[in-house]
């Protein structure tokens, strides 16, 4: 008897957990795609300015030499490395927009979600100059227009992949999933709601 009234009350539990899913999932998927289109939006404004102000123009200091503004077009990756490959990197750009939209559909995690829209945004706001900007589709130098002394010189595309790669790597750490869940809780619920 009491077998029967544990399994009623899990079956009534049940549409509960799958409304919950849904809604966190739809939060999930709105901080997704907030966060790339703000990154994307920020991106390309701010590489329109730099092009249309900061183009053939000295250096503009913002605080001394450490960091100032000034335009430069790269056609490889982080630090001008790897000039010969950059319909390589177009490449990976494209990849990382895949991997974001596959993962999207199992996404439930908040921090997961705004990790994947920066990384979404930053790849788009790259990709788009790796497209559209010259010398040639697909091998477009990207605009990078943010220099720190002693660093590299970088757009806010790039602060995008970089923030979003962080928080990646602390919610693996961490050990959260792509649905929220920790550990302990994936665990759990495969002794109670086993495949």
């Amino acid at each position: 008897m009491e077998r029967i009234i544990t399994t009623h009350n899990a079956s009534q539990s049940q549409p509960e957990t799958v409304t919950r899913a849904v809604g966190k999932r739809t939060l999930a998927l709105t901080a997704l795609v907030t966060a790339a289109v703000l990154t994307y939006a920020l991106d390309l404004g701010s590489k329109l300015v730099a092009v249309s102000r900061l183009e053939g123009q000295e250096p503009v200091a913002i605080t001394g030499h450490v960091l100032t503004l000034q335009v430069f077009r790269n056609s490889g990756a982080a630090f001008s490395s790897g000039q010969a490959f950059t319909v390589v990197f177009t490449a990976i750009a494209v990849a990382v927009v895949v991997v974001v939209a596959r993962a999207a559909r199992r996404l439930q995690s908040l921090p997961w979600a705004v990790a994947l829209g920066l990384l979404l945004g930053g790849a788009l706001g790259n990709l788009t100059d790796r497209t559209f900007r010259e010398p040639a589709v697909f091998r477009g130098h990207v605009v990078d227009f943010i220099s720190v002394e002693h660093f590299a010189v970088f757009n806010l595309a790039d602060s995008g992949i970089v923030c979003g790669g962080a928080l990646m790597v602390l919610m693996t750490i961490r050990g959260t999933s792509l649905d929220g869940s920790a550990p302990q809780d994936r665990q759990s619920r495969s002794i109670l709601f086993p495949r």
